[in-house]
């Protein structure tokens, strides 16, 4: 043998050896890190949480990386010929490496096609990093690292399992990950229901997602899917008359992602990812690592109902943007006086702003910025039409004060046994205003609504009774002041006390709260112990007289659950919204069940039930009947503060509790106090109403029945009586007892009669017609013994600026 062959031969074997040790190295993890077995027989991507209503319709999601898992029986044949076609078309033949392909790829230096395989894609996708580095050394490396991967993968899966796991990782642009959330992003279909043609759109975008993808390049698209559709003729998974009849068809998107701002109930999915941000922390896997809400793809079922949560959308929508006519109208609101003296507040917020924060960071100084608040500038803000936005032209500073001159809502409706949110509206558009209005953090006074809590206590404790006499008379409470503050609005009548819920009396309350304890402040004590301890309020209430009257501030979200004790029989249930939390696989991680309290006894909240029918009937919120296609029982408290800056309506029927508050979120903006159309029967009474329109149109898909009634408690023989003439021509009816507004108005006042439920659309934007019939049922998964109640929901909200507290 010659001493060149010996060299030739020497420097081969050496070579070879060289390549197998780095091939070694590579498996060992010397050049990067490598999965273990246990790692690739239990490959894991991450996943986004889901969130699903009472139903089951996917309400939204939480993710990095939106991402969700279908099996490969819930996938189309139609896109696994397409992908195999385009991507691997030799894929049932190698064992991950395919070698023709690979010598392919060296001899053009790539320009005649890569080398990876379907396998190895899923190797880079599932195990690797780096992957689109452009050092050709560490390319090489990752090759090799995939080409491992990909043999080990072969070893371990089946060819359709590969598949699976390739179509559920790879990338379809728009932060689209998956074949499900691809096929339900661009065509709203199942996986398993996509044609030809959408499989071949679907299937041309994993090359290039941004460049094929057909929302925004939809001439390159279709190419790129002709050119799919030619690679099935070619591999035999269509006939050539099959492609060229394809070929002349459109692409038909029906683009929709669900994020933050899109899906049923956002303000609703805020509140809740919180909360859940709160349980991941508490709560491990079993590898002893918490749960990551955007990346370990948890399912969380809810309680919310998507027809409820449509109405009482659509019944904001259309309550609010009539409301804000009637505040637009006000003088000081056309000239801008209402900002006088107020300029704190427009400073504040100039500074808490995009515009200030980005100038700031490009060196600005204060001066300069502030400068460019008063420079017009086009911009899209927030209006009232379906698309909740129009373009126009004004200044940063003229922007803001129109942002924040926009009255806002909140709204929540619940079954009053069990606790079960079915609807939650935050405010009037979360995509502009993410200020949550329902939620524990968010505290508005309360007004007349907590008179029905102190009544409860006299009953249940002092021995009234609603026919019990009480006196319209202002009080004194000592050196703790005179309640209510002035006796304008006092007549000196001697009243039933159902009379004086009726028709919201203020001097009245302030007696029945003196009858609790005469001596000092003891009864403004008793009563905040009542509210606290039974009632399950966590808001912190100073004990003053003026509480009577509901000078102090509460959240919608605590006085839903105060509420429930009496459709709840004198049982007090805390709002639930979550039924359970599964992980990824399916497994439940936590049940939730109502917890409920007895507050007082069942005859206690039925004599309240009549005497807060009486409000609905006779009363301040006669009109909800008189206005209203509503029927059957109904009780309800009107609510008004000083000024018309808190309207709020708590109503319910035997079988549905809903409350709502209305305002602007700095108070010194409100309704004129001169007009009636600020208080709780004009400006919050109507979004219940429209709202319960609605349910009582679907009562029987809901579940709802108005004709059932308010359950009398046993051993009581004689059903309770109530008086409500009017026996005192100075008592006003159909206002609040603290405004001296006489008359209960016209139809006009109530409904505008230019505007229909169907004129705007709900915020969330979903057909109603095309949910499921759905017929309430128990939740099997909930435990009989034992409950595990949801903790208050909490919320990142605003910093609070300025605002006054008024009696």
């Amino acid at each position: 043998m010659s001493r060149s062959v010996k060299i030739f031969w020497k420097a081969f074997f050496i070579a070879v050896a060289a390549f197998i040790l780095f091939l070694l190295l590579c498996n060992w993890g010397v050049f990067g890190k490598m999965p273990s077995i246990s790692d690739i027989q239990n490959p894991s991507a991450s996943l986004s949480s889901q969130v699903y209503a009472q139903d089951g319709t996917l309400m939204g999601k939480y993710y990095l990386e939106d991402r969700v898992n279908v099996d490969f029986k819930d996938i189309s044949p139609n896109i696994v010929h397409a992908l195999v076609a385009t991507e691997d078309q030799r894929f049932y033949d190698h064992s991950g490496i395919d070698f023709i392909s690979l010598l392919r790829a060296i001899k053009g230096f790539g320009r005649d096609g890569g080398a990876s395989t379907i396998t190895m894609q899923t190797a880079k996708n599932l195990f690797t990093e780096n992957w689109s580095t452009r050092n050709f050394l560490l390319r090489a490396i990752q090759k090799v690292k995939e080409s491992i991967i990909a043999v080990k993968l072969e070893r371990n899966f089946t060819k359709n399992e590969i598949i699976n796991l390739y179509l559920n990782t790879v990338a379809f642009g728009d932060n689209v990950f998956g074949i499900r959330n691809a096929a339900k992003t661009f065509f709203q279909k199942e996986p398993d229901r996509v044609n030809v043609n959408e499989a071949a759109v679907l299937v041309g975008m994993i090359n290039a997602p941004t460049l094929y993808n057909p929302r925004r390049n939809p001439k390159q698209a279709l190419e790129r899917r002709n050119l799919v559709l030619n690679r099935m003729v070619t591999n035999g998974y269509l006939t050539p008359q099959e492609g060229a009849k394809i070929k002349l068809e459109p692409i038909e998107l029906n683009y929709k992602k669900l994020d933050e701002t899109t899906g049923l109930a956002p303000y609703f999915r805020m509140v809740l990812g919180e909360y859940m941000k709160q349980w991941c922390k508490t709560h491990k896997k079993s590898n002893g690592e918490e749960y990551n809400l955007y990346t370990d793809g948890l399912r969380i079922y809810t309680t919310i109902n998507p027809r409820m949560q449509i109405y009482a959308e659509e019944a904001v929508a259309k309550h609010m943007s009539y409301m804000q006519q009637i505040l637009n109208q006000q003088a000081n609101i056309k000239k801008g006086t209402v900002w006088d003296g107020h300029q704190n507040v427009l400073d504040a917020a100039m500074k808490q702003s995009d515009r200030w924060r980005n100038l700031k960071k490009d060196g600005l100084n204060d001066d300069d910025i502030k400068k460019t608040f008063f420079v017009p500038t086009s911009m899209r803000i927030f209006a009232w039409n379906n698309n909740r936005e129009k373009d126009t032209i004004m200044t940063p500073m003229d922007s803001i004060k129109y942002c924040r001159q926009m009255m806002q809502a909140g709204f929540m409706a619940l079954d009053p046994l069990s606790g079960e949110v079915r609807a939650w509206v935050g405010g009037i558009d979360f995509k502009t205003f993410k200020f949550d209005h329902v939620n524990y953090n968010t505290k508005r006074q309360v007004g007349s609504t907590i008179k029905p809590l102190l009544y409860s206590l006299a009953i249940e404790d002092a021995g009234f009774t609603p026919n019990t006499i009480v006196q319209d008379v202002q009080q004194s409470f000592g050196a703790y002041g005179m309640v209510p503050a002035t006796s304008t609005s006092c007549t000196g009548a001697s009243i039933p006390m159902a009379q004086a819920l009726a028709f919201s009396r203020n001097c009245a309350t302030a007696y029945i709260m003196k009858q609790l304890d005469p001596k000092g402040n003891n009864a403004a004590i008793r009563f905040v112990d009542f509210l606290k301890n039974k009632c399950g309020l966590q808001t912190n209430i100073e004990p003053h007289p003026s509480i009577a009257i509901g000078a102090c501030e509460i959240s919608l979200y605590e006085m839903m659950q105060a509420y429930s004790m009496f459709p709840g029989r004198g049982f007090n249930v805390k709002p639930l919204y979550i039924t359970r939390i599964e992980d990824r696989n399916g497994n439940v991680l936590e049940n939730f069940a109502p917890l409920r309290k007895e507050v007082m006894s069942d005859i206690t909240a039925y004599s309240v039930i009549k005497m807060m029918e009486g409000v609905v009937d006779f009363g301040t919120a006669r009109g909800l009947k008189m206005q209203f296609d509503v029927r059957g029982n109904i009780a309800g408290k009107t609510g008004t503060t000083n000024d018309n800056s808190d309207a709020w309506f708590m109503g319910y029927t035997p079988q549905l509790l809903a409350g709502v508050w209305v305002g602007c979120d700095d108070r010194f903006i409100h309704i004129s106090s001169n007009s009636y159309n600020g208080q709780g029967a004009r400006a919050a009474m109507p979004i219940w109403g429209y709202f319960y329109e609605k349910v009582l149109q679907n009562a029987n898909t809901l579940g709802i029945d108005a004709n059932v009634d308010f359950s009398k408690p046993e051993g009581m023989t004689n059903d309770i009586e109530i008086d409500y003439s009017n026996p005192n021509p100075n008592v006003p009816m159909g206002v609040e007892g603290d405004q001296q507004l006489m008359g209960n108005g016209t139809s006009q006042d109530y409904v505008p009669a230019d505007i229909k439920p169907e004129d705007l659309a709900p915020e969330s934007q979903i057909d109603t017609n095309k949910l499921p019939a759905f017929s309430p049922k128990k939740n099997n998964n909930t435990p009989k013994n034992g409950t595990t109640p949801t903790p208050t929901p909490k919320a990142i909200l605003p910093k609070k600026v300025g605002g006054n507290i008024h009696q």
